[in-house]
C-alpha cells in the first residue's frame, strides 16, 4: 500500500490535476470571471483545513456566496449569501474545480477524506482522528455513502474504513460513483444551499 500511496497514486493525482485543469481552463476562466463581477471582485474563496498527519494547507475553491452582512455586521445566512452562479457550482460541485491546485502542490489527492477546518482536531476522537493517516481529497468514501445526508460519526466511520482499504480498486471505484452522483445529483447536500452543522464532538 505505500508504493500505491506514495508514488503511484501521488504521479496518477498530479498528472489528472494537470491535465483535468488544461482540459476545463475555458470554463474555469469563464466562472472566475463571473464571479469576480457578482462578488466584487474576489472569485476565490480561500479557508484553512488540515491535511495528512495534521499538516494545516489553505484549501482554494471558488467563491459561491457573497459577503453580505445584516445591520449589525454579521455575515447573512448562507442560504440569503449564495449568488445565482455559486448555486449552480454547488449543484455540480464546480467550485471544487480550483482544488486541482491543492493537488498539484501535493497539499491534497483527488480521493481521500474532506480536509475539515483545523478547529475539529481536539475533537476527534483516538479512532476519528485516523482519517489523517492519508492524504485529504477531492471526493472520498464518506462523499459517495451520502456526503452531506449523514452524520459526521458515520462520515467518520467511512473515512477511516478507507483509511484501513485504500487500493486501486477501491479508489476507481470512489471515482465512478462521484461521477455517476455529479452527473445525477444525489446526495449532494441536505439541501442545495445549507452546508453539513458545525462538528462539536462525539459523545462517547
Amino acid at each position: 500500500m505505500k508504493l500505491y500511496q506514495n508514488i503511484i497514486k501521488r504521479t496518477f493525482d498530479f498528472l489528472a490535476a494537470l491535465i483535468g485543469l488544461l482540459i476545463i481552463a475555458p470554463l474555469l476562466l469563464v466562472l472566475i470571471i463571473i464571479l469576480t463581477i457578482t462578488n466584487n471582485g474576489k472569485p476565490f474563496f480561500y479557508q484553512k483545513r488540515t491535511g495528512k498527519h495534521g499538516h494545516i494547507f489553505t484549501i482554494i475553491k471558488l467563491k459561491t456566496m457573497t459577503d453580505k452582512t445584516d445591520s449589525n455586521g454579521q455575515l447573512l445566512p448562507e442560504i440569503q449569501r449564495i449568488t445565482k452562479v455559486g448555486d449552480i457550482c454547488r449543484k455540480y460541485s464546480l467550485d471544487e474545480i480550483p482544488q486541482l491546485i491543492n493537488i498539484l502542490k501535493g497539499d491534497m489527492s483527488l480521493i481521500g477524506p474532506r480536509p475539515l477546518l483545523p478547529s475539529y482536531l481536539p475533537l476527534y476522537n483516538k479512532t476519528q482522528n485516523r482519517r489523517h493517516e492519508v492524504m485529504p481529497g477531492i471526493t472520498g468514501w464518506a462523499q459517495v455513502n451520502g456526503r452531506n445526508a449523514i452524520s459526521w460519526e458515520k462520515k467518520f466511520e467511512y473515512d477511516v474504513y478507507y483509511v484501513d482499504n485504500q487500493s486501486i480498486a477501491l479508489d476507481f471505484k470512489i471515482l465512478i460513483k462521484t461521477i455517476d452522483k455529479v452527473i445525477n445529483r444525489k446526495d449532494i447536500n441536505n439541501s442545495d444551499s445549507v452546508n453539513m452543522p458545525i462538528f462539536k464532538g462525539t459523545k462517547e
